[in-house]
C-alpha cells in the first residue's frame, strides 16, 4: 500500500501544494511525509517562514493522509478545525519536513497530528487538525 498511496499523491498533486513546493516523500495508512524547502516568497520578516505557510503545509499533508485512509464510498475530505503551536524557526534555504501521523480514524472524522521539523531534527510547529469525510 505504501507505493500505491505514495503513486496516487504524486499523480493527483494539489494545486496549492505544488505552488507551495510541497513534494511527498512516503505515504502509508498510518504516516505520511512531505518536505517544503523555505523560499523566500513563504516569509516573513527577518527571512523566516511564515506562519500561515506552515499551516498550510502541514493542512496539505493531514489532507493526504486523510484521503488516504478514506473509507469506502466516501468521496472526499475537508478541514473543519486545525491548531497549531508555533515552537521555533525556519529560516529560508531550511528543508522543512511534516510528518503526519493519526489520533482518531473514524466513519465521519479523521483527527491527524503533524509534526514539522527542521534538518537539525528541531521542532519548528506542531498540528492537530480534524478532517470530515465527505
Amino acid at each position: 500500500m505504501a507505493v500505491a498511496a505514495l503513486d496516487m499523491l504524486k499523480n493527483h498533486p494539489l494545486p496549492f501544494a505544488v505552488l507551495m513546493g510541497v513534494e511527498f516523500v512516503s505515504a502509508r495508512a498510518d504516516e505520511v511525509v512531505a518536505q517544503l524547502t523555505v523560499r523566500p516568497d513563504l516569509c516573513t520578516a527577518d527571512s523566516i517562514v511564515h506562519g500561515g505557510a506552515l499551516m498550510a503545509f502541514a493542512d496539505t499533508v493531514g489532507a493526504a493522509a486523510t484521503f488516504i485512509n478514506l473509507p469506502q464510498g466516501a468521496k472526499g475530505t475537508t478541514t473543519i478545525e486545525s491548531k497549531t503551536n508555533f515552537l521555533s524557526s525556519g529560516p529560508v534555504g531550511e528543508m522543512l519536513t511534516a510528518t503526519a501521523t493519526p489520533v482518531h480514524r473514524g466513519s465521519r472524522t479523521q483527527v491527524w497530528q503533524t509534526r514539522i521539523t527542521r534538518g537539525d531534527g528541531k521542532a519548528v510547529a506542531l498540528v492537530t487538525q480534524t478532517q470530515m469525510v465527505l
